[in-house]
This record gives structure tokens, C-alpha cells and sequence, in this order.
């Protein structure tokens, strides 16, 4: 039982506040490309995605995982964000710091979610059954240089002046 839930019920819950998270911070970032920003999409983002986390880490263990690493590691891009967005208003270099932690963290999220598919995928666990085969190799990759590209592009393109 964790918070009075079941494992299953809990395992649930982590799975489905991650789904929004990233839903939500394709959103964001696809907006913060576009030069855009929607306020309750980011919110949903933000707080989503460090539910994710934090729930990430009531999960019962014996010994400090890869998982918990760059659960922190979110947790930590995380703060960045809502600190640059919510207390900093994006002024001067909060701009660039928002845009750098929220992109990270919506990415570490979907590299999370890329392993997970990868254990819990009959076809893709076939094809990299111990994680260390080409195919997840490539995905990972993949999915790295997408972030980096999108984010270099929202930190070009992504202005906060123009919504104050």
C-alpha cells in the first residue's frame, strides 16, 4: 500500500500523471517553438510532470536506482522552471533558464518513458531485451536529438515580452 493505495492502483496513477505530463509538455513545448504560451497548459505541464517525480520516488526500494538519479534530476530542472516562470517572470536570463529546465524535463520524462516501453512492450522488448541493443540505442538517440533541436529552437524563438 502507498498513500493507501494498492501497488497496482499506485502504479496506475504514476503511469497516468506521467501520460499528462508529457501530453501537456508537448504542448508547452511545441508553444514555446511557435513563440507561444498558454498558462494552463504549462501549469498542467509543470505539476504533472513533478507529481511524476515525487511519486516516482514512494515506489518501495532497497538501494538508490538509475530511476531515482534522474528522477532528481527532473525534480531539480523542475524548480529551475517554476523559480524563472513563476517567481522570476522570465526577466533576463530566466528566460533562457525556463526554457532550458522545462525542455529538459519534459525530456527526461519521455526517456523514462522510452525505457519503460522498451521493459514493458512485447515487440520492443524483443527487440532490446537487456536495454543495451541497437534499437534502444537508436530510439534514446532519437529522442535526444529531437529535444535538442526543439529546444534550441524554443529558446531562439520564445520571447515572454510580447505576452506581459
Amino acid at each position: 500500500m502507498i498513500l493507501g493505495l494498492s501497488l497496482s492502483t499506485f502504479t496506475t496513477l504514476h503511469v497516468v500523471l506521467s501520460l499528462v505530463g508529457i501530453g501537456a509538455g508537448l504542448v508547452v513545448l511545441a508553444d514555446l517553438v511557435a513563440g507561444r504560451f498558454r498558462p494552463g497548459w504549462t501549469l498542467l505541464f509543470l505539476a504533472s510532470t513533478d507529481a511524476t517525480s515525487v511519486t516516482g520516488f514512494m515506489f518501495p526500494y532497497e538501494t538508490f536506482l538509475p530511476s531515482h538519479w534522474v528522477g532528481v534530476v527532473s525534480l531539480l530542472a523542475l524548480t529551475g522552471a517554476i523559480v524563472a516562470l513563476y517567481i522570476k517572470s522570465l526577466s533576463g536570463p530566466w528566460r533562457a533558464i525556463y526554457v532550458v529546465t522545462a525542455v529538459l524535463a519534459l525530456y527526461l520524462n519521455v526517456f523514462v518513458g522510452v525505457v519503460q516501453a522498451f521493459q514493458k512492450i512485447g515487440p520492443l522488448r524483443a527487440l532490446a531485451p537487456t536495454q543495451s541493443e541497437p534499437p534502444f540505442a537508436i530510439a534514446q538517440g532519437l529522442v535526444l536529438v529531437l529535444f535538442s533541436v526543439l529546444g534550441v529552437l524554443a529558446l531562439r524563438r520564445f520571447r515572454p515580452s510580447q505576452f506581459r
